[in-house]
């Protein structure tokens, strides 16, 4: 009854998990690869300061979906800690840890998307320096995004481990989320190394499957019993 109930609580905190997780990953798709582009024009800071002046209120739904995703990032992060705590302490902290590192990292971007918006609509009088400023802050998010996926890889790394070890879900998703993981690293290192590799943005596809059967599978089915670990085992 106490393993029932034990249980219970383990598939609840698993479902907790995979709705933050879900959220966080349908505000990504709206927010960067929706809005971003509609506000942000890569290579053209003019025609970007002049979304942020006549599309304002766009952009300000663009900088909320921002903090969206810093706070489901890092709800998610805390709540895969508290599923895995007990059984892998030193495994739950490096996830945990590196999670919150991704929220940190999506903030840089979140402060420069709202001084972006600020200086956009502010009383500077010299157009000249407000596109300077909207150029120098389009960098810090867009390499925001870039340079996170280093961390974006890594806490699939723990991951993963933990799902290949306690088996608590299938171990073919641990194995795709820590090739994942794997594959962010690789492509960010290629990106920023200035190689020309035209089947880059390829390499992270691994951790984009992962990551939605993980969610799938947490809320769905949730966590893996001992019971059912050890069927699993014999047959």
């Amino acid at each position: 009854m106490i393993q029932n109930t034990a249980h219970r609580n383990l598939i609840k905190t698993a479902r907790i998990i995979g709705l933050w997780y879900l959220i966080m990953a349908i505000i990504g798709i709206l927010g960067f690869m929706v809005f971003h582009s509609e506000i942000f024009v890569s290579g053209n800071p003019e025609q970007t300061l002049i979304n942020l002046v006549e599309l304002e209120s766009k952009a300000r739904i663009r900088l909320l979906l921002e903090f969206a995703i810093v706070i489901s990032q890092a709800l998610t992060a805390v709540w895969f800690f508290k599923l895995f705590k007990d059984n892998y302490e030193w495994e739950a902290w490096t996830l945990g840890i590196w999670g919150m590192v991704n929220a940190l990292v999506i903030m840089i971007s979140a402060i420069s998307i709202a001084s972006a918006v600020g200086i956009a609509n502010s009383d500077i009088s010299a157009i000249e320096d407000k596109v300077i400023l909207i150029e120098m802050l389009q960098h810090i998010i867009s390499n925001s995004w870039g340079i996170g996926g280093l961390f974006f890889g890594l806490w699939l790394l723990p991951m993963g481990y933990i799902v290949i070890k306690s088996k608590r879900l299938p171990v073919w998703l641990g194995s795709i989320l820590v090739l994942g993981g794997m594959g962010y690293l690789i492509s960010t290192i290629i990106r920023y190394a200035g190689v020309d590799f035209r089947f880059n943005k390829f390499i992270t596809l691994p951790a984009t499957f992962g990551e939605f059967w993980i969610i799938g599978y947490l809320l769905i089915f949730g966590i893996r019993s001992n019971n059912e670990i050890k069927l699993k085992q014999k047959l």
